[in-house]
């Protein structure tokens, strides 16, 4: 047993060791690197001050294929299990995190058919996502509920101050979420949910590659009977795969749970910073965008409890959430042009579900505060409130159920806004469950699209708020480890916001256009093969398939940055199985058709060599070296190879 100071000696060790690594100058002094240190000493005093607790030893819960049926999913209203939902699903388990080839969560959705992950670079350092032809600024992100959405742009939500190895599984809603999670959840919403394991261990993952890849992952768990604690922290660098393309990422992250008597109480908190070359992320493709840098750091810090008093249960809390982007023109020059923007949102929720032999009824209210600071877009807040309510019904012996709710929300700056929606389900038998649903959703402007100014583009104040009703009707499939869904869905945009311009030479401006639909086919099969057949068998198969179709707007722009930007047909792929022994190879395909670029398939490959609580590994993402572009500027890496190990040393 390791006493208290051979941990604390454990880590003065390894973080003397990265910060050693950090050769690359920083380029402003007004990084809030004071915030990050007494982050990272509260952590250390907390899992240092733990180690004077008993340890109970437990099994690990992670969220397997095989059980997904019975998967709560964790809205913030009422929950219910997967299989019982009346909308389109789909989830991520912790089993199919670790199997991915991916080396972050943009990487890691981009098994999903359905999201378009457009990456300005690879491994999570600058990355959009959007859902069923929807733009980046109209699809919701949050950690375990909470709203990640950032004031200034929506291309800061996949800033997400959580490792890979920290999720217990990712939540993806397509469709119309405004009901559910209020406005921005206009095409869909993604639900990062954390895991605090009930097993004490320590786990180390190192591990390195191609253009001077490498980096490390620790976590620390520690429960006892009532109080569970959970850290890690992770450094990702690189040199980069061609010019200007380095990178370094840090990420800090901690969550502690607590059970006393009929209450429960949690505390996360978390830290990410990224210092990377963005040669031509922004402007155009000549030399004269090369030289482009950023650094961006983003926190979020939240508690809350659970109360249960008899059908009634409450769930309080109150989160922060801080973004602080920098962008330099030219890399060694700051003072040709640079831009800094500061962004911090605090909220307070209370949301509450109760039982009765109605059925379940989900309430709650939020209220937020919104700030930015910033050297382009001036000084601006926000003030934000919400309220919900919605009500599940089964009757005719559970076969039918029906979810109507509503959610109303006020923007000090754009007023009030109503957005109703219902889902229904018909429960054919055991197997199969017809579903349909259909609500109204809305997205005001983002402070960029406002107020932004530089020699290419300018904003519109005049901006109104997106609107759109949605609708979905699907069949699901349910049995044992089989899980298979289709739908059809539309959705009837109004206002639509989209950067355009007339001419080659004009500035891009964002205007509000007509009417847009946007609707297609959504299908996905998850087979789980474990238990099954031999040891040398298909351990699973994962399928996906989304087709979009975009009707042409009224009034139609020559140059579009976004919003006519979607895919047309995607496909994607995901088989693992056991080689022989302990040896296992795990494959990822997808295919992607998009509208204004040209279409490219990709194929990752991972093999593993598993015994006990050691794993080592190789991986090679893009095998075929295929040469493409997930954004209209970037040529994406060709072949990359890394390799690593992974140790795990229970308590």
């Amino acid at each position: 047993r390791i006493n208290t100071n051979q941990y604390s000696l454990l880590f003065k060790r390894y973080f003397s060791a990265l910060v050693a690594n950090k050769s690359k100058p920083r380029i402003a002094a007004t990084k809030q690197t004071i915030m990050k240190n007494y982050i990272f000493i509260f952590f250390i005093f907390l899992i240092n001050a733990n180690l004077v607790f008993s340890q109970k030893k437990d099994t690990i819960s992670y969220t397997s294929s095989y059980a997904l049926s019975q998967v709560i999913v964790k809205d913030n209203r009422i929950q219910i299990p997967f299989s019982e939902h009346s909308r389109t699903l789909n989830i991520i388990s912790h089993e199919q995190i670790m199997a991915s080839t991916a080396q972050s969560i943009p990487e890691l959705l981009q098994s999903v058919a359905g999201l378009d992950i457009r990456q300005r670079g690879v491994h999570g350092v600058q990355s959009d996502v959007s859902i069923r032809g929807g733009t980046f600024d109209q699809t919701l992100i949050l950690i375990n509920g909470i709203k990640m959405s950032d004031p200034q742009t929506g291309h800061h939500a996949l800033n997400i101050p959580v490792d890979m190895e920290s999720i217990q599984r990712i939540e993806i809603l397509k469709g119309p979420a405004a009901r559910v999670y209020g406005q921005n959840a206009f095409a869909g919403a993604i639900n990062i949910v954390t895991k605090i394991p009930d097993e004490k261990y320590i786990k180390i993952n190192l591990f390195g590659g191609q253009h001077s890849l490498g980096g490390v992952n620790a976590v620390f768990v520690f429960p006892n009977k009532k109080y569970k604690q959970y850290f890690s922290v992770s450094k990702r660098f690189s040199d980069g795969y061609r010019y200007n393309t380095d990178y370094d990422i840090t990420d800090y992250f901690y969550q502690s749970a607590l059970k006393y008597r009929n209450q429960k109480f949690n505390f996360l908190a978390s830290f990410s910073e990224k210092e990377f070359g963005a040669n031509r992320f922004y402007g155009n493709d000549s030399d004269v965008f090369a030289n482009q840098y950023e650094e961006i750091q983003t926190s979020l810090v939240s508690v809350g409890s659970q109360y249960v008093k008899g059908g009634f249960v409450f769930n309080p809390r109150i989160s922060w959430r801080r973004n602080q982007d920098e962008y330099v023109f030219i890399r060694n020059n700051p003072s040709i042009y640079r831009n800094m923007h500061i962004s911090n949102v605090v909220s307070l929720e209370l949301n509450s579900d109760y039982s009765s032999d109605f059925g379940e009824t989900g309430m709650g209210l939020e209220w937020s505060q919104i700030y930015l600071r910033s050297n382009n877009l001036g000084k601006h807040s926000r003030s934000v409130g919400t309220l919900f309510l919605e009500h599940r019904f089964q009757i005719f012996g559970n076969k039918i159920d029906l979810t109507p709710g509503v959610s109303a929300s006020y923007y000090s700056d754009f007023g009030t806004k109503i957005f109703p929606g219902i889902d229904i389900g018909y429960r054919i038998n055991q197997k199969f469950k017809l579903y349909a649903n259909t609500g109204y959703t809305w997205r005001i402007p983002t402070f960029t699209d406002l107020y932004y100014e530089d020699a290419a583009n300018l904003g519109n104040s005049d901006l109104e708020p997106e609107s759109a009703i949605s609708y979905e009707v699907g069949l699901k499939y349910t049995k044992g480890g089989t899980h298979l869904q289709v739908s059809y869905f539309r959705r009837d945009g109004e206002n639509l916001i989209d950067w355009t311009k007339t001419n080659a030479d004009d500035k891009w401006q964002p205007h509000n256009f007509n009417h847009l639909v946007m609707s297609g086919i959504d299908f996905s099969g998850n087979f789980n093969f474990q238990n099954r057949f031999d040891k040398n068998a298909i351990q699973y198969l994962r399928i996906g398939y989304t087709f979009i179709d975009a009707q042409e707007m009224d009034d139609q722009p020559v140059f579009s940055r976004y919003v006519l930007e979607n895919l047309n047909h995607q496909v994607t792929v995901g088989l693992g199985y056991r080689i022989f022994g302990k040896l296992y190879h795990d494959i990822s395909f997808r295919y992607l058709d998009r509208t204004a670029l040209e279409n490219y398939n990709l194929l990752d490959t991972k093999v593993s060599w598993k015994h006990k609580g050691l794993t080592f590994y190789v991986q090679a993402s893009n095998l075929f070296d295929v040469k493409y572009r997930e954004s209209n500027l970037v040529e994406m890496p060709g072949r990359w190879i890394l390799g690593g190990v992974k140790i795990k040393i229970k308590g």
